[in-house]
C-alpha cells in the first residue's frame, strides 16, 4: 500500500511537471501580443492595418486524482493589452467554473480546487473573457477552451461476472476450448498502458490454460475422466499495464464441469446369481433381479438385458427396469418341480447408446450366469384334458352313464381325488357324478328339443386338502331320437270356387302344404304326404306328394256348391324319414267360395250368399243399424242404473231385521256439541268419502253345522235360500255386527227427553216386543229384556 501511494505521488508530480513544460511550450508557441502592425497598401496609396487576436491557446491539461496540499495550477490567461496596471479583469465561465475551476481575475491563473476523476468526466469546456475592471466592458471577445483530465492508472480490471460456469466433455483433446472470460478497465485505453490487459491462470493447472490476450480457457491435459473427477475450480487473473510490474489486476472464478461420454462398459459385480421360484407361481411373476453397474450417467449409462443362452430360455424371460437399471427375471411358463428342479440362464447386459469414438474401449456389454431352483408346492389336481365333450341320447333312462372325467394329483404324494359338480351350472340337477371315479350319470330323461347342449363344470379336490381343487368344463350333447311326429308347418286353409259340373278341372293345386318336425334332420325329412287309408279314394280331393317335402291338394271333381256344402275337412297323413318313422294326421280346411269369371274370390260365406238372393244391400244396412241402436240404449240404461246410489239397508216388509245400536250413556240435548258432529245427522248424504262402521267383530269363529247344507245336486232354489238364511241367523261372526256409539257428555237444558233405552226396561210401555222371540238367537238377549210382562212375572 505504501509503495502504491509513493508511486501515485510520483506520478502526480511527474504529471504536474509534464503539464508545466507543456503549458510553457504552448505559451511560447501560441501566445502573441495583442496587436501587431502589419501594413498593406490600399488604393491611392492608403495604408490599411489588420488587427490580430489578442490571445490564442490550445487545450489545458490537469492530472486526475491529484491530492496535493495546494490547488493545481491548470494554466494562465493573459492578454497582450494587459499592461499589468490591474485595469483588466479576467472572467471564467462554463462547465465547473467557480466550483471546480477558479481564476485569478488579475493574473489570469486558473486553478483546480477539487480532485478530478477522468472516469467520471474526461474534459470540461470553459469560456474566457477580458473586460474592463471599472466598466465591465469587454476588451476581447469571449474565447472557448477545453480542460482535459489526464488519465493515470487508478482502476483495476474488472470481469463481467464474478463467477463463470462451463462444461467440457470428458476425454477431450488438449487445447479444446472451454469458455472465454472477458475483463474491462475503466482507464483511458488511448493513453499509456493503463487499460492494456493480460490474462493468466492462478489456479487450475495443469488441467487448463488461458490465452493471455483473449481470455479463452482451454484444456491442458488429455483423457480427463469424469468418473475420476467431475468438477474443477479455475481462477483467472486480468492485469493491466500489459502485465508489467505495477499494474493493477482483477480475478474471477470459473467452475468447469466434465460432461459424461459413454466411455465405460457395464459390468456385473458378481459372476453368478442364485434365484428360486415356486412351481405354484403363475406366468408373469417376478423371480429375481440382476444389475450391471455402469459409471456413466444419463443415456450413456442406460443398460438393456437379454437372455442369450441356457436351458430355461423357454420358461423364463427378462425385462429392463429403466428406473433402477435392473434386469427383472420373470416366469414365462409354469414350471414343475416333479419334472425339473433347476434351470440355468446366461444373461447379457449391454449399453443402449454406444459412442463410436470410444469403441476401442469395448465391448460395451457383459454376461452373467443366473441359476434358478424350482421349489416344490402343494399343487391342485390336474385334469387329463382341458375340457370334456360327452354325448347321451335323449329320453335315456335315469342313471345312464354319460361319460367320465379324470384328474390326478401332480405332487409326489399323489393324494386321492374327490369329484363334484358345480351346481350353479346344473340348476335343474340333470346329472350326478361319482365322487370317487368321476363317472357322470343322468338323473332324469333329457329332451333334445328343449336343450340340445348342456354345459356343466366339475370340481376335483384333494381329499386331505379341500382347498386344493381344480375345475374343468364338461359339454354334454343330447343326441336326437325320433320322438316327434311331423306336423303342418302352418295352419293351412284351402279355397275352391263353386262351379258347374261341365266346367273342366284346374291343374293348379288348391293349396300347397309342407311339414315341420322338431327332431333333428336325421329324423325329420324326407316327409311323405298321403290320405288316410279309409278315405284313400276320396271322391272330392286328392293329395299329390311333390317329393320335396311339400305336397299339393287337388280337386277330383267340379260342381262344388255352397248351398250343398260350403266347408270340407280333409285329413292328411304326414310321415317323417326317421327310424322308426313317425306320422301324424293333420286336418286341412277347404272352403267353397264364390268367384268371378276370372276365378278371383268374392265371398266364402254361405249365409251372405242366401241373403243376397232375397234382401238388398240397403235392407241389410238398415237391420244392422237397428241392432247397433238397441245395443247403445241397453248400455246407457245399464250405466245409469249403476250410477244410482242405493241405501245401505233395504227396508222391505219381508225384512224384519233391524240394526240395534247400544249406548253406554245418554245423549245430550241441543247444547251437546262435544260428543259428536250433529251436521252428520242433519246431512248424511253430504259426507265426503266412506265412513266405516264402528262394528265389533266377535272374537270366536262360528262353525256351521253340516246338517244345514243342501245336497250337492239339489236344484231346489227355495231350500237353498232358506238354508243360507238360517246359517246367517245362527252365525254371530257374520255382518252386520252390533255397533256401539259412545257419548261422553249428555248435555243440559234439553227440552226433549232422554234418548237412551237403557232405562226402558223399568218404565211402563205399551209396546209389544214379543216378536223379538222370532228373530233368532242374535236377538235373544233383547227378547229377554223387552219380553212380555208375563215373562217377568214368571221369573219373579
Amino acid at each position: 500500500m505504501k509503495e502504491n501511494y509513493c508511486l501515485r505521488a510520483a506520478l502526480v508530480c511527474l504529471g504536474v511537471l509534464c503539464h508545466s513544460q507543456a503549458f510553457a511550450a504552448e505559451r511560447r508557441s501560441h501566445l502573441r501580443p495583442s496587436f501587431h502592425g502589419h501594413h498593406e497598401k490600399g488604393k491611392e496609396g492608403q495604408v490599411l492595418q489588420r488587427s490580430k487576436r489578442g490571445w490564442v491557446w490550445n487545450q489545458f491539461f490537469v492530472i486526475e486524482e491529484y491530492t496535493g496540499p495546494d490547488p493545481v495550477l491548470v494554466g494562465r490567461l493573459h492578454s497582450d493589452i494587459d499592461s499589468g496596471d490591474g485595469n483588466i479583469k479576467y472572467i471564467l465561465s462554463g462547465e465547473g467554473a467557480g466550483t471546480i475551476f477558479v481564476i485569478d481575475d488579475k493574473s489570469g491563473n486558473i486553478h483546480a480546487t477539487k480532485t478530478l476523476d477522468r472516469e467520471e468526466r474526461a474534459q470540461y469546456t470553459l469560456m474566457a473573457q477580458a473586460v474592463d475592471r471599472d466598466t465591465n466592458r469587454p476588451l476581447e471577445p469571449p474565447s472557448e477552451f477545453i480542460v482535459k483530465v489526464q488519465d493515470i492508472n487508478d482502476n483495476p480490471p474488472e470481469f463481467l461476472h464474478e463467477t463463470y460456469h462451463a462444461n467440457v466433455p470428458e476425454r477431450s483433446n488438449v487445447g479444446t476450448s472451454v469458455i472465454q472470460v472477458t475483463a474491462s478497465d475503466a482507464d483511458d485505453p488511448t493513453y499509456g498502458n493503463s487499460a492494456k490487459l493480460v490474462y493468466s491462470i492462478l489456479e487450475g493447472q495443469p488441467y487448463f490454460s488461458v490465452e493471455a490476450q483473449t481470455g479463452i480457457i482451454r484444456t491442458a491435459l488429455p483423457n480427463m475422466d469424469r468418473e475420476a473427477k467431475e468438477e474443477y475450480h479455475v481462477v483467472i487473473q486480468a492485469k493491466d499495464m500489459g502485465g508489467h510490474m505495477g499494474g493493477l489486476s482483477g480475478t474471477t472464478k470459473v467452475t468447469i464441469t466434465l460432461t459424461d461420454v459413454n466411455d465405460n462398459p457395464p459390468k456385473f459385480p458378481q459372476s453368478v446369481y442364485q434365484m428360486s421360484v415356486s412351481e405354484a407361481a403363475v406366468p408373469g411373476e417376478e423371480v429375481g433381479r440382476v444389475k450391471a453397474k455402469d459409471p456413466d450417467i444419463g443415456e450413456n449409462g442406460l443398460v438393456t438385458y437379454n437372455i442369450v443362452d441356457g436351458d430355461g430360455m423357454e420358461l423364463f424371460e427378462i425385462t429392463t427396469d429403466y428406473e433402477t437399471q435392473e434386469g427383472v427375471v420373470k416366469l414365462k411358463k409354469p414350471v414343475d418341480f416333479e419334472t425339473k428342479r433347476a434351470y440355468s440362464l446366461k444373461v447379457e447386459a449391454a449399453n443402449v447408446h454406444i459412442d463410436p469414438k470410444f469403441i476401442s474401449n469395448g465391448p460395451f456389454k457383459d454376461t452373467v450366469t443366473v441359476k434358478i431352483a424350482v421349489e416344490d408346492a402343494d399343487e391342485p389336481p390336474m385334469f387329463l384334458a382341458p375340457s370334456y365333450i360327452h354325448e347321451v341320447q335323449e329320453n335315456a333312462a335315469a342313471g345312464t352313464v354319460v361319460g367320465r372325467v379324470h384328474a390326478k394329483d401332480p405332487d409326489a404324494a399323489n393324494s386321492p381325488i374327490r369329484y363334484s359338480i358345480d351346481r350353479h351350472t346344473d340348476l335343474d340337477r340333470f346329472f350326478t357324478i361319482n365322487p370317487e371315479d368321476g363317472f357322470i350319470k343322468t338323473t332324469k330323461p333329457l329332451d333334445r328339443e328343449e336343450t340340445a347342449w348342456l354345459n356343466i363344470s366339475v370340481f376335483a379336490a384333494e381329499i386331505h386338502n379341500r382347498h386344493q381343487e381344480a375345475k374343468v368344463p364338461v359339454a354334454i350333447r343330447v343326441l336326437d331320437v325320433n320322438d316327434n311326429a311331423p306336423k303342418f308347418a302352418a295352419p293351412y286353409e284351402g279355397f275352391i270356387c263353386e262351379s258347374d259340373q261341365t266346367k273342366p278341372l284346374s291343374n293348379q293345386p288348391i293349396v300347397t302344404i309342407s311339414a315341420d318336425d322338431k327332431d333333428d334332420t336325421a329324423n325329420g325329412p324326407r316327409f311323405i304326404f298321403s290320405l288316410p287309408p279309409e278315405i284313400i279314394h276320396n271322391p272330392n280331393f286328392t293329395v299329390r306328394d311333390n317329393r320335396d317335402n311339400t305336397a299339393g291338394v287337388y280337386a277330383r271333381r267340379g260342381g262344388f256348391s255352397r248351398q250343398k256344402q260350403d266347408l270340407y275337412l280333409l285329413p292328411i297323413v304326414i310321415s317323417d324319414g326317421g327310424i322308426p318313422p313317425m306320422s301324424s294326421t293333420n286336418t286341412l280346411t277347404i272352403k267353397v267360395c264364390g268367384c268371378d269369371v276370372n276365378g278371383a274370390l268374392l265371398s266364402c260365406n254361405a249365409e251372405a250368399y242366401i241373403l243376397n238372393a232375397g234382401l238388398s244391400t240397403g235392407a241389410l244396412v238398415a237391420i244392422l243399424a237397428c241392432i247397433v241402436i238397441l245395443l247403445v240404449i241397453v248400455v246407457l240404461f245399464v250405466t245409469l242404473r249403476r250410477q244410482k246410489k242405493e241405501p245401505l239397508i233395504v227396508f222391505e216388509e219381508e225384512d224384519v231385521r233391524e240394526n240395534i245400536i247400544t249406548y253406554d250413556d245418554e245423549g245430550g240435548g241441543e247444547e251437546d256439541t262435544e260428543a259428536f258432529d250433529i251436521a252428520t245427522l242433519q246431512n248424511p248424504d253430504g259426507i265426503n268419502g266412506f265412513i266405516p262402521r264402528k262394528d265389533i267383530k266377535p272374537e270366536y269363529q262360528y262353525m256351521p253345522r253340516p246338517g244345514l247344507r243342501p245336497a250337492p245336486n239339489s236344484v231346489d232354489v227355495d231350500d237353498f235360500i232358506n238354508t243360507r238364511i238360517q246359517e246367517a241367523d245362527n252365525d254371530p261372526t257374520a255382518p252386520p255386527y252390533d255397533s256401539i256409539q259412545i257419548y261422553g257428555y249428555e248435555g243440559r237444558g234439553s227440552v226433549a227427553g232422554s234418548l237412551s233405552s237403557l232405562e226402558s226396561a223399568t218404565t211402563d210401555s205399551d209396546l209389544d216386543y214379543d216378536y223379538l222371540q222370532n228373530w233368532g238367537p242374535r236377538f235373544k238377549k233383547l227378547a229377554d229384556l223387552y219380553g212380555s210382562k208375563d215373562t217377568f212375572d214368571d221369573d219373579s
